[in-house]
């Protein structure tokens, strides 16, 4: 009889336990920390692994779920499109931000993703801060969760850079904030989201901080252990103005004179650091994690892609920031287990972009890059439009992209297919051109895979032009990694998911950025965001519900 009892009570155990396990599994988070990491590619996570701290990179990793095989769905893959889609679950397609910069073919002037000059700096005398979200055209996450908590789940947006803040928080944010660099070194913020800065701003901001970090960088670690990068002093990077050599180590005191003065400090992973120190103070601040409605804090790391295009994907300088940066995400988790609580919060990482190797590099070891000189085709073309159409046919040329004037197409009596046909041969036969899209084909076709999938998924039919250009593999510049190809260096980046509703596991089945948003709205239970194209990563949501 007692082994009967005995047994009745483990078999009940066990169910409780698993309960339980499966309680806080499926836990609803308190809070949601999204960290996009700018122009951060993949391999980052495995060439520097050795040298990476248990409580960073290694322990999201280990603990948490990570996707090897995420891509980026379209192209241009640049910064303000890619915290857009992670955050709003789509492509430019559909939410509209299709570059940092376009040109805006009904105003007839370029725009900038998160200019509004219909809102006033807060925190500075400059226009710094004259930035709002409004060309967004979808919600995001944090508006998702907004909505469902009926506003009580607070979002706040903290970035270096004002896109890097403002787009992911989305059009119902408290706050978002950004720094402002120049004479001032503070985080701003505009009159779309307050009239004034709430006292822990102002409080931060006369803390000295930015003071701080005007000081020596030099490695982390012993420079000759940096053996996952090229050579300290190389032809391949740009550096700081005022010193002859790009190599450490760099007086920033020094240099700050020739360089924006506190400008200089986003220009190193000192930027990082105080993305970090600000994050911190806002999650105190706004007492986020506090109660039973979820907050979220989007934070974006944007040092990274400061010193990527600075000094290139191979240089000591790269590989230095991002050991720092494990550095900042093990305080980060100290930081929320012991004041938000250990499986009470909810963390994603990924990046906005990739970035490739330096074309001055790939060159010199025969890596074929294909570098288009875009001077001479803007030239070359111009003349064959001319010649061919008259002078009027194209309004604007920018980010790879043909602008028509479609009233000189009216006027003239042309007919746009053929005229863009004849532009396709004539742009596929110059040095430099890979492909060539046209509205036509990106509007007539469903394309599932392969480039055209790629680049149908970054058109957007009213506000992108009407021939696309895809330069060659490798393209790039003499000096600094660049990014916004069609290409694995630029689409392949990380995605981590850690913490509250999220098991232990990997998968190299293929993920994309778009996927990101439903699956968070899926652990918070909420509403997709309403233009998302993206779906729920069921390889992870479904372990987690076992």
């Amino acid at each position: 009889m007692k082994r009967i009892y005995l047994a009745t009570f483990m078999l009940l155990f066990a169910f409780s336990t698993k309960a339980q396990q499966s309680e806080f599994k499926n836990k609803k988070p308190k809070l949601v920390v999204g960290i996009v990491v700018d122009q951060m590619r993949y391999d980052y996570l495995n060439k520097f692994w050795n040298k990476y701290e248990e409580g960073g990179f290694k322990r999201l990793i280990k603990e948490g779920f990570n996707f090897r095989n995420n891509h980026f769905n379209y192209a241009p893959t640049y910064t303000g499109p890619g915290h857009t889609s992670v955050w709003t679950g789509t492509s430019p397609m559909n939410h509209g931000i299709i570059g940092n910069n376009w040109y805006d073919k009904f105003a007839g002037e370029m725009v900038y993703c998160a200019q509004d000059d219909d809102v006033e700096s807060v925190g500075t005398k400059t226009d710094a801060g004259k930035m709002s979200p409004h060309r967004i055209e979808a919600t995001t996450l944090s508006d998702q969760n907004r909505l469902n908590t009926q506003f009580r789940g607070k979002t706040i947006g903290v970035s270096i850079k004002d896109r890097g803040s403002i787009l992911p928080a989305g059009h119902t944010a408290n706050g978002a904030y950004w720094y402002s660099g120049g004479n001032d070194g503070k985080f701003i913020t505009s009159t779309y989201y307050m009239e004034e800065l709430p006292e822990w701003v102002e409080d931060f901001n006369k803390s000295g901080k930015a003071d701080s970090y005007l000081k020596e960088w030099n490695t982390l670690y012993d420079i000759e252990t940096y053996t996952e990068s090229g050579e300290d002093d190389n032809d391949f990077e740009n550096g700081f103005k005022g010193k002859d050599k790009a190599t450490f180590p760099y007086d920033l005191k020094k240099l700050s004179k020739k360089n924006g003065k506190y400008s200089l400090i986003p220009q190193t992973p000192y930027g990082d650091d105080i993305t970090l120190d600000f994050a911190l103070a806002a999650i105190k601040g706004e007492d986020l994690g506090k109660d039973e409605d979820t907050d979220i804090l989007t934070l974006s790391f944007s040092s990274t892609d400061k010193v990527g295009h600075n000094f290139g994907a191979n240089s000591k300088e790269v590989e230095d920031t991002y050991l720092r940066l494990d550095k900042n995400l093990s305080d980060l988790l100290s930081y929320l287990d012991e004041n938000v609580g250990e499986g009470e919060y909810t963390i994603f990482l990924t990046a906005d972009h990739g970035g490739g190797h330096v074309g001055g590099f790939l060159d010199k070891n025969r890596i074929p890059t294909g570098d288009l000189d875009y001077d001479k085709l803007e030239e070359d073309f111009s003349a064959f439009s001319t010649e061919k159409f008259g002078d009027g046919l194209i309004k604007n040329v920018s980010n790879n992209q043909i602008f028509f004037d479609y009233k000189y197409i009216a006027d003239n009596d042309l007919n746009p297919a053929e005229v863009e046909t004849k532009i396709e041969h004539f742009l596929i036969q110059q040095p430099g051109v890979y492909k060539v899209y046209t509205r036509s084909e990106l509007q007539g076709n469903n394309f599932s895979n392969g480039l055209g999938y790629v680049v149908q998924n970054g058109f957007n039919q009213k506000r992108s032009g009407d021939v696309i250009i895809v330069t060659h593999p490798g393209s790039g510049y003499g000096k600094g990694s660049t990014h916004g190809s069609v290409f694995n260096y630029d689409t392949h980046t990380p995605l981590l998911f850690f913490g509250a509703g999220v098991p232990k596991g990997e998968t190299y089945e293929r993920s994309e950025i778009v996927d990101i948003a439903p699956t968070m709205a899926a652990i918070l239970g909420i509403e997709y965001p309403n233009a998302t194209s993206g779906k729920p990563l069921a390889i992870m949501l479904d372990k987690a519900s076992e």
